[in-house]
């Protein structure tokens, strides 16, 4: 067994997702109102991580066009790197963390992510197994892909308000993809 200070750690941040299938990595992020979708194929030894900021898809003319912002686009994204590497959809199942109240006077979008997460995988048909979600303070998420296992830690209203500040921060720009093509 692998002790703690042994783990590779990888952080994902909003807009991100990663797959991946060593037993020694932990995939850790911070979520205040966004949410982690942890899924992972337990017979593949394969798992992995997403996080987003708002429910849906960027195809609304007040998305801003975003896609990795949102939840459809990275759900997506995550169950293909899953499928790309040799998990099974028969066999994904699924943990859900996130999804907090931070700012009272904001609409519920913590609230909003969290159901979509659950219907999405609820129509996909993909077994959520765990969930933590709601509250009004932020977590520390870490998430072991290969086993499963995955352990939160409470933020502080301090650490919750500047976790708001980065989820309100527009998301880092996408690298250009190569789109010319050279002949010989």
């Amino acid at each position: 067994m692998i002790t703690e200070g042994a783990a590779r750690r990888v952080h994902i941040i909003q807009g991100e997702y990663k797959v991946l299938s060593d037993p020694n990595a932990v995939l850790s992020t911070i979520l205040g109102s966004c949410v982690a979708a942890c899924l992972r194929d337990p017979v593949a030894g394969i798992g992995g991580m997403n996080h987003f900021l708002l429910p849906g898809s960027a195809t609304s003319p007040t998305s801003g066009g975003d896609a990795t912002r949102y939840g459809v686009h990275l759900m997506e994204l995550l169950i293909n790197g899953l499928l790309k590497q040799g998990a099974r959809r028969d066999r994904l199942e699924a943990k859900i963390f996130g999804g907090a109240k931070t700012i009272s006077t904001f609409s519920n979008v913590g609230e909003q992510n969290a159901a979509f997460a659950m219907q999405f995988l609820r129509d996909e048909g993909i077994p959520v197994v765990g969930s933590s979600t709601g509250g009004e303070h932020g977590r520390k998420l870490e998430y072991w892909p290969v086993s499963g296992r995955a352990r939160q830690y409470p933020l502080t209203g301090a650490e919750t308000q500047r976790t708001v500040a980065l989820e309100q921060r527009p998301a880092a720009p996408q690298k250009p993809v190569e789109t010319s093509i050279e002949f010989f």
